[in-house]
């Protein structure tokens, strides 16, 4: 079969750069589509917050001048090649831009740069310019969230005569539509596009507002978000819609879920280079030492005979923070253990804080970022805790199947594609799920989860089950290319 040519552009890229999970899929899916034969780049920003050593490879390219405001910007090129994986990195810098203290939020005020919509509109028209001028013709142009929703839109509307990208058909992904590259009305003006492209109803006005996201959803060739749930969900509830749900149900037989995939490399337990003690489905001893080294380091009471319950989250709303206060007291009348990492809302720290304190030998909290945690818990723990209110895809509960740790989900998106409800009499199911988003729902997965874990048997029979689930990247990436051959022959 013809193999692809994509030019895959993302705000952020694992080795490079990353403050969420776009980053991981950015870092892993051009890779493995690599690795499958197709000729892919990767098209990020030069952030200045790049470690030095990551770039020491990158060679100069050449320059282009934007019209920017009422002057010019000059947008250079830097190419670096990865022997590896026969992958290619593009990095597009400016210093203005992109020689910042972080990629979208002014650490100083806590809001968004300002001129967000200026930095990624040049970034998304020097791609383009900078494709010509290096001769780079792609069949597919991938782009994800708002930061080159702009890229679907330049192809259909200023490129759209342009020989060069006559073929070049665009994928679109939705990594989590919370967050839509909102603007004020002024800022159209800033995009260097026709005038009469924003108007009411229209793919850029949102209640008197710009809106990237939509712009793009309405012109991509085909989107797609991370999995088939949450496809349909932001098509049919204003609650996940998040007011374009509309936008997107008038594009249904173009909106598609492919649900993420996992680096089995770094997480698998029997490869686990972080993890004290290495285990796998044949010899399990190793994870039961892994919650004692847990446990230990934690500093709370050994308690085999009860379930050490994980959970590694954003602390926010949208991750169930709330279920957990308005829960709290029963939570703490439940024979178990539980460690929660991770950082967010101010006023979940102090809640947490205040719950580890007054039962601090089943609760502990750590406020922080810690991948080498972030193993161990995984490891260490017996149950997963993901109860969030909406969940494009998750990765959490993947790796947990992985590492024989039973999730706790709610019945939303990803969660709800990658988790299947235990049934103990027939020894089926991979982890506890409920439905309503309710702290009291939430409870009564949580005491099923507790009560079968004290039939060790049955638990075991499970826990292997789970692991061996597999949601590679690979699969993954097939779909990603049957959806690129969608859109070609659309």
């Amino acid at each position: 079969m013809t193999q692809l040519k994509v030019l895959f552009a993302s705000p952020e890229v694992v080795p490079f750069v990353k403050t969420g999970g776009l980053a991981d899929v950015s870092g892993m899916l051009p890779r493995v589509l690599a690795e499958m034969g197709h000729t892919v780049a990767v098209v990020l920003p030069k952030y200045s917050v790049i470690p030095d050593e990551l770039m020491r490879n990158a060679v100069a390219g050449p320059s282009v001048d934007l019209p920017i405001g009422d002057g010019r910007e000059t947008m250079k090129l830097y190419r670096m090649s990865d022997n590896a994986t026969s992958l290619e990195y593009f990095f597009i810098d400016h210093t203005d831009y992109f020689d910042r203290a972080s990629l979208y939020v002014d650490p100083d005020t806590g809001e968004d740069y300002p001129d967000n919509h200026i930095r990624f509109s040049a970034f998304c028209r020097a791609i383009l310019e900078l494709a010509k001028i290096i001769d780079w013709r792609p069949d597919i142009i991938h782009a994800n969230d708002w930061q080159t929703g702009l890229l679907p839109v330049y192809l259909a509307t200023t490129r759209k005569d342009d020989p060069f990208f006559a073929s070049t058909k665009t994928v679109f992904t939705i990594h989590n539509l919370a967050y839509q590259g909102k603007f004020p009305a002024e800022a159209f003006a800033d995009l260097q596009l026709p005038a009469e492209l924003y108007y009411p109803t229209g793919p850029f006005e949102f209640y008197g507002q710009v809106n990237l996201m939509k712009a793009a959803i309405s012109y991509a060739t085909r989107i797609n978000t991370v999995s088939e749930r949450y496809a349909v969900e932001i098509q049919t509830s204003p609650e996940y819609g998040a007011g374009l749900e509309g936008v997107l149900a008038s594009r249904t037989q173009d909106v598609f879920g492919i649900i993420n995939g996992v680096d089995y490399s770094d997480w698998s337990p029997s490869r686990d280079a972080l993890i004290p003690h290495r285990y796998g489905i044949t010899n399990l001893s190793g994870k039961r030492a892994d919650k004692v080294e847990l446990v230990n380091r934690l500093g709370l009471p050994l308690r085999d005979h009860v379930p050490l319950i994980g959970m590694i989250t954003r602390l926010a709303d949208q991750k169930g923070l709330d279920l957990i206060e308005a829960a709290a007291d029963n939570l703490s009348a439940l024979d178990m253990q539980m460690v929660i990492l991770g950082t967010g809302d101010p006023k979940y720290h102090e809640l947490l804080q205040s719950l580890e304190e007054q039962y601090p030998d089943k609760l502990r909290v750590l406020l922080k970022y810690d991948n080498e945690m972030a193993h161990w818990i995984e490891a260490g723990a017996d149950l997963f805790l993901m109860p969030s209110r909406y969940e494009p895809c998750g990765l959490n509960q993947l790796y947990s199947l992985k590492y024989g740790t039973l999730p706790i989900v709610r019945d939303t998106g990803g969660l709800a594609d990658t988790i299947d409800d235990i049934d103990p009499k027939a020894g089926t199911g991979t982890g506890f799920v409920f439905e309503e988003y309710e702290s009291k729902a939430m409870l009564t997965a949580i005491r099923r989860a507790i009560n079968l874990f004290g039939r060790k048997r049955i638990w075991r029979r499970i826990m292997k089950q789970a692991m061996t689930r597999d949601y590679s990247w690979r699969r993954s990436a097939e779909k990603y290319v049957e959806l690129y051959r969608k859109a070609l022959t659309g």
